[in-house]
């Protein structure tokens, strides 16, 4: 398995993607984080044409198990977040 693209590498790619410099990139993935973190955290979702749909669920309270003890408890209802790959992203990557 390759190792992930880190951030650094992102805003290269992206960089010479737009043919523009890195902190012209670096803020426009920025701002596209922010955008993506605001709407999510707020209810909404977010769709990424090609890559995806990110959006936040509700997860209800639910009895769950210590592994190492074996212990049982109550785990209080949460939020989290979830992401389902397009279509094309996925034939892309199955050749």
């Amino acid at each position: 398995m390759a190792k992930p693209m880190t951030k650094t590498q992102l805003v290269a790619a992206l960089a010479e993607e737009m043919g523009s410099d890195k902190k012209t990139a670096s803020a426009a993935l920025d701002a596209v984080t922010g955008i993506i973190t605001k709407e999510v955290s707020e209810g909404g979702a977010v769709t990424l044409p090609g890559v995806g749909k990110i959006y936040c669920r509700e997860r209800p309270e639910r009895m769950v198990r210590n592994p190492a003890t074996g212990e049982q408890f109550k785990k209080e209802a949460d939020k989290v977040v979830k992401m389902t790959i397009a279509k094309a992203l996925k034939d892309s990557v199955n050749g």
